[in-house]
């Protein structure tokens, strides 16, 4: 390891010695060119604040070093060999393939700047690009230069090369890339390419991912997409355009396989969904869906891997089924909550099987409530009869959704209930296949899900029975050299003891992450001092409802308050804490969305950053709310987090965040209190200590006269118990390092 560290110090001086040698003598009537490709290096290695040399783009070191290596040094032999070059023989030749050079260095620095390009790519770039300038000087095609590379290299350098002969050709090969990355923008972008002779396989792309698309083209058979469309000979296209002929033809898509296969017909789903106005039986309809995922799940998971065609994507079988156990079910008994005859607050899921309501509870995740989840799990054991077992349940489902099924009964505190209700050895095979397998998903869903379900489980017995699977794994995967597997069962082992204080785990140390327990003030400041916080409101009811009391929460005596039309900004009097508010406009209208895109526009112009971001909105804007973030947050506040996804995407743009978050929605008269105890902590300059701030707060709430308000308290987690969110940040960093 000091070996290596040795090189990459000499390697990095190596790259800053060749970054200052002049090695060719330029024209003085050409400096200018090359000056402005050395100010857009230097604007390279000053994104990361600092002019050191070292353009640090990602938080790999040898990474960083290699792209500075490409960035630099390589740049500069570039524009030697422009120069050098006999082939370029007048002025203007010599200047046009400097402004080449230019451009790529300016299309890297813009595509990680708007995250649009893999900073790794460097070298990449760097050699397609060098390969394509000599054919270009050689008047060859480029083409199979943009074949051979990954479609964001491949964009910039055909954009910068756009006078070589073989552009046309590029842009086609370039859309085809551009489809398979995003299939879902295929009918959007198609037309220009519509007599080209990809064009009909790339129709059958589009509607394995959306047959949805389709069938809305097929609606319209006179115009050029549509034509293109019913012209496409491929079964499914066919059996589409067919489909698009039925009434209410988006209700039997989720079952477009089975029609296709004779398994189901028209007329058989025809019953459940009526003719449009009359018909429609919510509670049939459900009930076939779930027996649709059911044998739909079977086939994927046999040894064929028969991954049906209207699983997944927009209005397939998934997103239909989520869509109605919320529209049906959920959503009507969360708006009875307050309802004290729990009878009439659960009818509409009077109706339902054990397993209808299995699939309604992990389908609604993100959407729930506490107590909604409750009452449906005891009636999902009533279901089964006098004497459950839910190891049969699981059974008929062929475990489908188990492990996020199990991850929310821990997390409401029923998973010790749902094991009881099976023999001891079916509840040990059941949790060592809730551990098993966490390395070979394309994601690591599963494994955050197992990081939560451990912060939420209270039983020691059942705590040390999943860690000793977690140690049983690692040491397997060890054994197999299986460097994932490695890093995975490692990392949730040393969560796992670290979350018993008595284990004395120094988890910063081992992940190489800032503590969990706390931060300093001086690392929640800006340039200026300032600790800056954001908060996103949305021009929903609940929004409009709750805003005023969020801004009358500020005393004038202590804040000094400035509004306009679309926007607060409210600064502390005697401290530095400023927070930033967007008016909660109408929605409906899109105001609210202008608004929050207009403050961005204003902090971000006025080098204004927020460390502490929060999210006061329903968990379905949470996606809107991380792609407005300006990254780099040390505190964010959620009300539910929205699921692995959600988290995943907020780690990703704020690696060191610190997340508070509840397992149902936020509420006002638990976000104040929070808000106010980190408002008065910062204006301090105190440390700010997660352990401390929880014990107040309990101490608070425990004493409120509302039962609902001391319920939903418990339902807040602290970013020291947020495992999941933890896992993420350690195995980001772990990965890196590696």
């Amino acid at each position: 390891m000091k070996r290596n560290y040795f090189l990459l110090i000499l390697l990095a001086f190596s790259v800053s010695a060749s970054a200052n040698m002049d090695t060719v003598k330029v024209p003085i009537y050409r400096q200018l060119f090359h000056d402005r490709i050395n100010d857009e290096q230097r604007l390279l290695d000053r994104m990361d604040g600092k002019t050191d040399g070292i353009i640090k783009a990602t938080h790999n070191t040898e990474i960083n070093l290699a792209i500075t290596d490409v960035m630099i040094r390589k740049v500069n032999e570039m524009q030697d060999m422009v120069e050098l070059n006999e082939k370029l023989v007048s002025n203007n030749q010599k200047i046009r393939y400097l402004n080449y050079i230019e451009n790529m260095v300016k299309a890297y620095k813009y595509g990680i700047k708007t995250k649009e390009l893999n900073p790794a790519y460097a070298p990449v770039l760097m050699e397609n690009f060098e390969k394509i300038m000599k054919a270009t000087i050689d008047s060859s095609s480029m083409a199979s230069f943009i074949k051979e590379t990954p479609y964001t290299v491949g964009r910039i350098n055909a954009e910068i090369f756009s006078e070589n002969k073989g552009y046309t050709e590029s842009k086609k090969i370039l859309y085809q890339k551009f489809c398979v990355l995003n299939p879902d923008k295929i009918l959007q972008t198609i037309e220009p390419y519509s007599n080209e002779p990809f064009a009909d396989s790339l129709i059958v792309i589009s509607c394995k991912f959306n047959p949805t698309s389709i069938y809305s083209l097929a609606q319209a058979p006179d115009s050029k997409l549509g034509m293109l469309v019913h012209r496409n000979k491929n079964p499914l296209v066919m059996a589409v355009v067919e489909l698009s002929k039925t009434p209410n033809a988006l209700f039997y898509f989720p079952f477009l396989d089975d029609l296709l296969k004779g398994r189901k017909t028209v007329e058989s789903i025809k019953k459940y969904v009526g003719d449009g106005e009359t018909g429609y039986d919510s509670v049939g309809y459900f009930k076939l869906l779930v027996q649709t995922e059911i044998e739909y799940f079977k086939r994927m998971v046999s040894p064929a891997k028969d991954t049906p065609i209207a699983m997944f994507g927009p209005n397939g079988l998934r997103e239909v089924l989520k869509s109605k156990a919320l529209q049906h079910f959920v959503t009507p008994i969360n708006s009875l909550h307050d309802l004290s005859n729990i009878n009439m607050r659960m009818k509409a899921t009077d109706s339902l099987s054990a397993v209808d309501l299995y699939f309604m509870m992990v389908m609604s995740e993100n959407d729930i409530y506490t107590s909604s989840f409750k009452h449906s799990f005891y009636r999902l054991l009533q279901r089964m009869g006098t004497e459950p077992r839910t190891d049969s349940l699981l059974l008929s489902v062929h475990f489908d959704f188990f492990k996020k099924f199990i991850k929310m009964a821990a997390n409401y505190n029923k998973l010790d209930t749902f094991l009881k209700f099976m023999p001891a050895q079916a509840s040990e095979t059941l949790m060592r296949g809730f551990i098993a397998n966490l390395d070979n998903t394309g994601n690591l869903e599963d494994a955050v899900d197992v990081a939560d379900s451990y912060s939420s489980i209270n039983d020691k017995k059942l705590q040390s029975t999943i860690l000793g699977y977690v140690i049983e794994n690692e040491k397997l995967s060890m054994q197999n050299n299986n460097n994932r597997g490695r890093t995975i069962y490692g990392l949730l082992k040393s969560i796992f003891l670290s979350a018993d204080s008595s284990n004395k785990v120094d988890l910063t140390g081992i992940l190489g992450i800032p503590s969990i327990y706390e931060i300093e003030n001086k690392n929640m400041q800006d340039d200026s001092g300032r600790i800056v916080q954001q908060v996103y409101w949305y021009g929903d009811a609940d929004g409009k409802f709750f805003f005023p009391s969020f801004i009358n929460s500020f005393s004038p005596k202590e804040w000094k308050i400035t509004s306009n039309k679309e926007w607060y900004e409210i600064r502390s009097l005697k401290g530095n804490v400023w927070i930033y508010a967007n008016r909660p406009l109408d929605n409906d209208a899109n105001l609210d969305d202008s608004a929050q895109v207009h403050l961005n526009n204003y902090l971000a112009e006025n080098n204004i950053q927020p460390s502490v971001v929060v999210h006061r909105g329903h968990s379905y804007w949470l996606p809107r709310t991380i792609r407005r973030m300006a990254g780099d947050a040390k505190i964010v506040v959620l009300g539910s987090c929205g699921g692995y996804k959600n988290l995943n995407d907020i780690i990703d743009i704020n690696p060191d965040a610190h997340i508070i978050s509840t397992k149902e929605i936020g509420t006002g008269d638990i976000n104040r209190p929070i808000l106010n105890y980190l408002n008065q902590t910062f204006e301090s300059g105190n440390k700010l200590v997660w352990k401390n701030m929880w014990a107040s707060l309990t101490k608070l709430f425990s004493t409120d006269p509302s039962k609902g308000v001391r319920e939903s308290w418990e339902d807040y987690i602290p970013p020291y118990k947020n495992l999941g969110a933890i896992f993420l940040k350690g195995y980001n960093n772990l990965i890196q390092v590696e």
